[in-house]
């Protein structure tokens, strides 16, 4: 016989949800997170969880053209994208407890119940799958201490996969409350131009398909090309029972860090404040006000070339693409992106680097496109072009450097060429007996020794001086996600060819001074790779530094053309 008991959570946290109808991909994680902003900014503790009803136990085995970017926690979790979207709105680190997969629920499931934890029970969607969903939800808060929990339920309404998701949050509401718990749902409000009005009828259906399932949504959070006309809003109030304030236009904004604002103003805070019976508080929103105008009003701009090969699909680059803006908004200045196919000048259309004030190659997996990106570093330490290498970056820059400097002919990576005679790039030792792909590279955060005296250190200044003060000398931290390393055989070769190895991990047995983190050219205007992501841990609030540093010398370098006769400092 079966027992259906609740699962309590934590007794002083509230949880707000948030779920999608009629599309995917409406924006449902820049509305999560600008909520989020929105406490933050009025001081409370807050956390997110993504829920992916997808049955991948994480993000980490999927191609970057389905799903967009990989993005790496601190503890070395995998994600989804969104993960790193409220990070950097809500300026907080998230873990591997904050993104829920299908594949996590249901293996924890199971592996119970092999263990006999459920006593003989029949395993059942209801009570045991949707008790463990929440059980992550409420343990998520608990771990992060957080006094407010949002929770993004991916996909869409009407999903297969959705809705044992679904059934679990319409349960919450039971066990927490309703003043702990509160519903918002995301819709699409299309324009047809032949009638030239907005059509509801889809948010319509898509609330009662949400309430076939037990959720009366508390407020709906519109997705328009512009602002929600007054007549819609009382229509859609009226036919989906939601009170006609507690209806929100999203519509598109120039910079999607204006988002928080746009809510703010309309009173989603408000919602926010009276349903969960919060303390009215006026938020601190001057950084956001602050960001939004450098983006509207720039000082300067510059052009920043990425050699990649995921280039038709920009979410495989998202933090990336964001690292870079928050480093032009340090700059006062606003960042033009050109996609560059690596394949294309692996093919010989490398002068189209030249319009380029700076040149960044990112991270990526794969021979495809290799000998486009060495050409691409090539020309940026030929040309005295700001270059920024990140992971993969890094090993194809010491690729070229090998090649063309050190005297090491046919140099390159063991992915790329198991049979180079020069393997400068090697697997990792511990990745030899590696069987798996999921959660098997380097991962997470790791310990970067900076060496004195460099580009690095100049750059790592204010981590460095906060380091020290907690008792790391000479050490930051950055997120990983990588199998080959530089090989410690060729680094005196290389170092005495004159590349400048300015970060090493410390402390690795048997690597002698350690991992190679960072490489620098002495003498270059800027010419930087680093094995880490540092995009990962770039805030609006706080720009990462390597980026901060590229993008001051793109602009150095943009001024330097434009007033030839004026001498930078």
């Amino acid at each position: 016989m079966l027992r259906y008991v609740f699962v309590k959570g934590p007794q002083d946290t509230t949880y707000v949800f948030v779920t999608g109808g009629v599309v995917s991909s409406l924006g449902k994680g820049i509305a999560t997170s600008s909520i989020g902003a929105l406490l933050r900014a009025r001081g409370y503790r807050v956390s997110a969880v993504k829920i992916d009803p997808y049955i991948n136990v994480d993000a980490g085995t999927m191609r970057p053209y389905e799903h967009g970017e990989v993005f790496v926690t601190e503890d070395g979790a995998e994600t989804d994208l969104d993960i790193g979207t409220y990070e950097r709105f809500l300026d907080i680190d998230l873990g591997r407890g904050n993104n829920v997969t299908t594949g996590q629920v249901y293996q924890a499931v199971i592996q119970k119940e092999r263990q006999g934890a459920y006593l003989s029970q029949t395993v059942q969607v209801i009570p045991h799958v949707t008790d463990e969903i929440k059980s992550r939800i409420y343990q998520a808060g608990e771990d992060d201490g957080a006094e407010i929990v949002l929770v993004e339920v991916g996909g869409t309404v009407g999903d297969i996969e959705s809705l044992p998701f679904l059934e679990a949050i319409r349960q919450v509401r039971f066990e927490v409350g309703r003043e702990r718990s509160l519903y918002l749902h995301v819709t699409l409000l299309p324009y047809l131009g032949s009638s030239e009005e907005y059509k509801t009828k889809p948010t319509q259906h898509s609330v009662a398909t949400l309430r076939g399932v037990g959720i009366q949504p508390d407020g709906l959070i519109l997705r328009s090309r512009s602002a929600l006309p007054p007549e819609a809003r009382t229509k859609i109030a009226l036919f989906t029972n939601v009170e006609a304030d507690a209806v929100f236009s999203a519509y598109d904004a120039d910079h999607v860090y204006a988002v928080p604002e746009m809510l703010e103003q309309q009173g989603i805070a408000r919602l926010l404040e009276r349903h969960l019976k919060l303390e009215r508080v006026t938020p601190e929103l001057r950084v956001w006000h602050e960001a939004v105008r450098v983006l509207r009003q720039p000082d300067t701009n510059v052009s920043i070339g990425v050699v990649g090969k995921y280039v038709a699909m920009p979410d495989a680059y998202l933090s990336l693409m964001e690292a870079l803006k928050h480093a032009g908004i340090a700059n006062r200045a606003r960042v033009d992106i050109d996609w560059v196919s690596a394949e294309a000048v692996a093919e010989g259309d490398v002068e189209q680097l030249a319009a380029f004030d700076g040149i960044l190659v990112p991270g990526g997996f794969g021979v495809r496109g290799i000998e486009g990106k060495v050409r691409a570093a090539r020309f940026a330490r030929e040309g005295g072009v700001p270059f920024l290498g990140i992971c993969l970056g890094l090993q194809v820059a010491v690729i070229e450097f090998a090649r063309h400097v050190a005297g090491l002919d046919g140099a390159n990576s063991t992915e790329f060429d198991p049979y180079t005679p020069h393997p400068v790039i090697d697997l990792m030792p511990e990745q030899l007996e590696v069987e798996g792909l999921g959660g098997t590279m380097r991962l997470g955060s790791w310990p970067m020794r900076v060496a004195p005296a460099t580009l690095l250190a100049e750059l790592y200044a204010g981590r460095l001086e906060a380091a020290a003060h907690a008792g790391h000398h000479d050490t930051v931290s950055e997120r990983h996600r990588h199998r080959y390393e530089v090989n410690p055989a060729y680094v005196d070769a290389l170092k005495a060819a004159g590349l400048v190895v300015s970060g090493v991990t410390p402390g690795m047995a048997g690597r002698g001074e350690g991992l190679v983190e960072a490489i620098e050219l002495p003498g270059h205007p800027f010419f930087l790779g680093l094995q880490s992501h540092p995009e990962f841990t770039s805030r609006l609030m706080r720009a990462s530094p390597p980026f901060t540093g590229f993008i001051r010398a793109a602009v150095r370098r943009r001024s330097e053309l434009l007033n030839p006769d004026v001498v930078t400092a």
